[in-house]
């Protein structure tokens, strides 16, 4: 790949309305769901793509995650902490950057913005249900043991919100119940 190619990629990507070149080796490409930094390195040697996720004060709880992400399934893209800001960052030897793996990137990053918070949400809430399954297990509870504690926990007010109508209670319950259901025998004591 050579320089003059990161501006065409990226106008053929998004429109050359949405491709800005900021100074000389660096470009801003912005979308109505998304702003992606393309920078160059002075020397040419090395080629950083950017996406800003959420600020870092909404990602804190799940720093974790991020990090199994990173370590797990976010192939060439990496999530980063930088100027307040969860990043989804590429960083790659210009030398040896292949045309087809800077599209790669560029939809990996755009995944990993539109994805935001809710996989390493979703991460979470798994290991806090396969925490509970531990502890009941521990406990020597059955699954419809521990189906029911959630149940008195939900209709004494210990869980749930104050408002919460009763379908939206059951739909919880319900929800409850599948990841219960889908877990249960993959933990063991």
């Amino acid at each position: 790949m050579i320089p003059s190619q990161i501006a065409d990629i990226l106008t053929e990507l998004f429109g050359a309305a949405s491709v800005n070149a900021v100074t000389p080796g660096s470009w801003q490409v912005e979308t109505s769901t998304s702003r992606l930094l393309v920078i160059l390195s002075d020397d040419e040697t090395w080629l950083r793509v950017l996406i800003p996720i959420v600020p870092v004060q909404e990602a804190l709880p799940f720093l974790e995650q991020f990090l199994e992400a990173n370590f797990d399934d976010t192939q060439e893209v990496r999530y980063a902490v930088h100027q307040s800001v969860l990043w989804g960052v590429f960083h790659h030897k210009f030398s040896s950057l292949v045309v087809e793996d800077f599209r790669d990137a560029i939809a990996q990053l755009l995944s990993l913005s539109e994805i935001g918070l809710d996989d390493a949400f979703n991460r979470l809430i798994e290991s806090r249900i396969r925490q509970i399954i531990l502890a009941a297990k521990q406990q020597g509870q059955s699954l419809q043991a521990t189906m029911q504690s959630l149940e008195r926990f939900y209709a004494e007010g210990l869980l749930g919100e104050i408002d919460q109508t009763p379908q939206v209670q059951q739909e919880v319950l319900a929800a409850w119940r599948r990841q219960l259901e889908r877990l249960w025998n993959e933990i063991e004591i």
